[in-house]
């Protein structure tokens, strides 16, 4: 098959990633009449990928997954009809193509490890690893397992979002500051900078690459609360505040303060509810990489954009703790 070259300048880190993609789209790999998916981790986001799965958006290729059924370290009665299978059987069995991993994120990393090591394709949600360098390995093994390595960005796909990046387009930037607040988190989920790489990947979306200045953190254990503060500096010198701050009772919030030269914007734009569900978009996004109809360059971008998150990420918590 005819190998087209391509270089993509990863400055972040001053590195240069060579990569060799195919000329063509992924292989077709809905040519078999469907893909059995299994779904691992069976709290919020779990049972909305098996109710998506089982009532698919009519005409998308999200048609094409069938849930075959779920594992969770509880001993759980079916779910919207789909029964708990160990997973010793989900990586062995050859009626199973497709996992989505739905856990705490601590174990996103052992989980994706598993299932591209079986050979199977993976949807993990946001990070999929506490480290630049894990994530770097796993889209490696996905590549060498000829396997689609997808991760969850559903805050990308937010009717306000999209609503936000029309407003901020084609103005310049002088400063901003995106402030989250929101309750406290459950053991489990990681760093603020990598529990919160939602609001990173949006400020990466709008502004392009960045790097990090400083950073801190502020901690009280006994009222659960904390403060993330990192410094970002977009590719032309200018100033990025990102805060995350949590504890029990905070109302879950984005706040910003963006100032460009034709002025302030300091409310996010109101937005209609869209009528296609976040979830049921990322599965449809998802489907479409494994039906290979996303080209080559948007899944490079993705991963270019998900590495550069991650390895802002790890930096600003090397800041907070150092």
């Amino acid at each position: 098959m005819r190998m087209k070259h391509e270089t993509v300048h990863y400055s972040c880190s001053y590195i240069v990633y060579i990569i060799f993609v195919t000329s063509c789209t992924q292989p077709n790999l809905f040519s078999r009449s469907m893909l059995g998916a299994v779904v691992i981790g069976i709290g919020t986001a779990g049972c909305v990928r098996i109710r998506d799965m089982l009532v698919p958006l009519r005409g998308s290729p999200a048609e094409k997954l069938a849930v075959k059924g779920f594992i969770s370290r509880r001993s759980l009665e079916p779910q919207q009809g789909v029964s708990r299978i160990s997973l010793e059987e989900a990586l062995g069995r050859d009626d199973v193509h497709v996992a989505f991993i739905c856990t705490e994120n601590m174990s996103h990393e052992d989980n994706v490890r598993m299932f591209l090591q079986a050979q199977k394709h993976v949807c993990v949600e946001y990070p999929m690893t506490m480290s630049y360098k894990a994530a770097v390995e796993l889209w490696d093994l996905a590549e060498e397992k000829g396997v689609i390595l997808h991760e969850e960005h559903i805050e990308l796909l937010t009717e306000e979002y999209k609503q936000l990046k029309r407003e901020v387009e084609g103005k310049t930037l002088q400063e901003g500051t995106l402030h989250f607040t929101g309750g406290a988190l459950k053991p489990g989920f990681g760093f603020p900078s990598f529990s919160g790489i939602a609001r990173l990947t949006w400020l990466v979306e709008l502004f392009g690459e960045l790097s990090v200045s400083a950073a801190t953190l502020e901690e009280d254990p006994a009222n659960s609360y904390s403060k993330m503060t990192a410094k970002l500096l977009t590719s032309d010198n200018r100033s990025l505040t990102w805060i995350e701050e949590r504890q029990p009772g905070l109302p879950r919030a984005k706040n910003i303060n963006f100032q460009f030269d034709s002025g302030p914007l300091t409310q996010i734009p109101p937005a209609p509810r869209g009528t296609v569900g976040l979830f049921m978009q990322d599965l449809i996004h998802f489907s479409a990489k494994l039906a290979g109809q996303v080209s080559p360059e948007e899944l490079q971008r993705e991963r270019v954009r998900v590495l550069h998150c991650l390895e802002l990420a790890g930096k600003i918590q090397e800041l907070c703790q150092g």
